[in-house]
């Protein structure tokens, strides 16, 4: 199945919203889309007036999305200077392991080296997400430890990955 990616648009906001939910909340890191940070993420059309959006799209339908950020933007958690960082990618997980989320990541790898002043590729995952860990690693990112942190609502601690370009 051939994957696409783009930029989100208003029609889009209410898939993404699903995905990001069902992803969340089904790797256990919150018990309820009523919690404050899952509201959060779950206002697509805020996010994405501020910061870029981008979804995967496989036989006319959004499996995946992912938020783009640089240092300094609202969005952004952990990038440096130089840096892009990528946040909240997440793929319906009907279809996970199907190619989508690595597309997106080729996809922001490919829109970093075309900007201007960024230098490498940043991402934040959880703990225990092996599967994500093993898909940035086989895509050449390198655990950053010392950058690790801790979600400020439940302290369950975030792994940093990076990429140099």
């Amino acid at each position: 199945m051939n994957v696409s990616v783009r930029p989100a648009t208003a029609e889009d906001y209410d898939a993404v919203a699903r995905i990001t939910a069902d992803a969340y909340l089904g790797a256990g890191y919150f018990d309820s889309v009523a919690h404050p940070y899952v509201q959060k993420i779950l206002r697509v059309a805020e996010r994405a007036a501020v910061a870029p959006v981008i979804v995967a799209e496989r036989d006319g339908v959004v499996v995946g999305s992912a938020t783009l950020a640089v240092n300094g933007d609202e969005w952004a958690d952990i990038a440096l200077p130089g840096e892009l960082e990528f946040r909240l990618l997440v793929v319906d997980p009907k279809v996970q392991r199907s190619g989508a989320g690595a597309a997106m990541v080729g996809a922001i790898l490919e829109r970093a080296r075309h900007t201007e002043g960024i230098r490498a590729v940043s991402l934040t995952t959880g703990d225990d997400w092996h599967g994500a860990h093993a898909l940035y690693r086989k895509l050449g990112f390198t655990r950053v430890p010392e950058r690790d942190w801790p979600i400020p609502e439940n302290g369950k601690m975030l792994r940093v990955y990076r990429m140099e370009l």
